[in-house]
């Protein structure tokens, strides 16, 4: 593991060389595959070297030093740019992150720290999330700037240090957008879309909400004693009757205006079962057999309601004591609009047992979805069509969540708007062998191009 240091020294050794133009695809590949090089995980201390080296890309292709702002927070840190507009319009930001995702060498093919290109493709742990687009904002920006464009919107740039774990550089940066009076966010971090085989496009989503992140504690204390006098109760027995009733539990099915538009594209194309069940679902959110069918499905259960699992369970202290306390972990996303709390009574009220204590494990943000804006909209279409000719975004919700939690909570409508559309089998997010792939790094420049263009018109 390289030092802070010693990881800066070397990226900014292997700066883009001088021929290459600044947003031309080999020079955003060129800078993608050395910013997998930082291994932005957790605990490693190499999110600040990335930003600093970022930092210094932005310097050399004409954006002032002070302009930029790197701050640390423990181990992580976020940067922050500011493009000075002419002040016509509300302010714009875009959005990423710059951490990934823990990777073991073992069990990759290739180092997941070391950028490779082979076959088509740029290998590399964070080489779609989030270092793709992050990378191709960054050299759109800098191609905008040596072109002489002049915003009529000051454009902020957040990169947050720590999105895969708590979020909490990004809460920080939805504060200052929201003290800067940002009018709107633009994330690379959702959004996006697929082709097929043949590199044909499929479709591209805009995302408008975002499934909130909460996880829950089940707690079950009791006195205890030794294994050979049993008692009345047993606390990881309780535990487990309350885990089976959640797991067996179905919250009800909801449905929005985005996630309408979504399952009726999707279904249109889809086809067979499961397309039909979209369809129906669409027609009558009450459907019981639509409901069933698209909860059978892994790809559509999250699309159509509130969704909580099992994931975690500890309990007991000694193979010969009857154990005084279990607890279990409950993962929940939540559609957007409902509260955090609301999910904890319903969980509450689904396990029926004042011995079952139900608490919040952590500090989670809910969010509402952002209104479908016309101008938004409008960019994005003409972004997707420049980049890929004959595809429709269509509104979508994303099952998990990102940083645009944060600033839809500070009430700063985000959309997710990513320039990456590849086949599905290619997508190894937080998985094995991640990678995208080469062809889509041209696209991808052009979307940012024109949707960057478009806004800060």
């Amino acid at each position: 593991m390289k030092t802070i240091a010693s990881a800066l020294a070397l990226a900014l050794s292997l700066a883009a060389p001088a021929h290459a133009s600044p947003g031309d695809a080999a020079d955003a590949k060129a800078m993608l595959m050395r910013g997998i090089g930082f291994a932005t995980v957790q605990a490693r201390g190499q999110v600040p070297a990335y930003a600093e080296w970022l930092k210094a890309r932005l310097v050399a292709g004409g954006f002032a030093a002070d302009s930029i702002t790197i701050t640390p927070l423990g181990e992580t840190a976020r940067l922050h740019l500011v493009w000075k507009g002419s002040g016509k319009r509300p302010p714009l930001a875009l959005a990423g992150h710059m951490d990934v995702v823990e990777a073991d060498p073992k069990d990759w093919t290739r180092d997941p720290f070391t950028a490779v290109e082979d076959a088509g493709f740029v290998f590399g742990r964070g080489a779609s999330d989030n270092k793709f687009d992050l990378t191709m904002i960054v050299a759109t920006l800098l191609a905008l700037k040596a072109e002489g464009f002049r915003p009529a919107r000051d454009i902020h740039l957040f990169l947050s240090g720590d999105e895969e774990i708590s979020g909490a550089t990004a809460a920080l940066q939805a504060a200052e957008a929201k003290a800067a009076g940002v009018d709107l966010l633009l994330n690379g971090d959702s959004g996006g879309g697929l082709v097929d085989d043949a590199g044909k496009p499929i479709f591209y989503t805009l995302s408008g909400a975002e499934k909130s992140y909460a996880d829950y504690a089940l707690t079950v204390t009791d006195p205890g004693g030794h294994s050979s006098r049993p008692t009345a109760t047993n606390a990881i027995a309780t535990l487990a009757a309350a885990t089976a009733k959640i797991a067996a539990y179905r919250f009800p099915a909801e449905i929005s205006d985005i996630t309408r538009a979504s399952l009726r594209d999707a279904g249109t194309k889809t086809g067979g079962p499961l397309g039909a069940a979209m369809l129906a679902f669409v027609a009558n959110p009450a459907d019981a057999a639509a409901i069933a069918s698209l909860r059978a499905s892994p790809d559509t259960v999250g699309q159509i309601g509130t969704t909580c699992v099992p994931t975690m369970v500890k309990g007991g202290h000694a193979p010969n004591a009857l154990p005084q306390k279990a607890e279990l972990n409950v993962n929940c996303r939540i559609f957007p609009g409902i509260s955090i709390e609301t999910v904890r009574a319903e969980l509450e009220k689904v396990v029926a047992d004042p011995a079952v204590k139900v608490t919040v494990a952590g500090d989670f943000h809910s969010a509402p979805p952002s209104p479908l804006r016309p101008d938004v909209v409008a960019a994005v279409t003409k972004a997707v069509a420049a980049a890929r000719p004959g595809v429709v975004p269509v509104p979508g919700m994303d099952a998990g969540a990102s940083d645009s939690l944060f600033y839809r909570a500070a009430g700063i409508p985000s959309y997710g708007v990513s320039g990456l559309m590849m086949r599905g089998q290619d997508v190894f997010i937080h998985g094995l062998n991640e990678r995208v792939p080469v062809a889509a790094i041209a696209p991808a420049l052009v979307h940012w191009r024109v949707l960057i263009t478009e806004m800060a018109k």
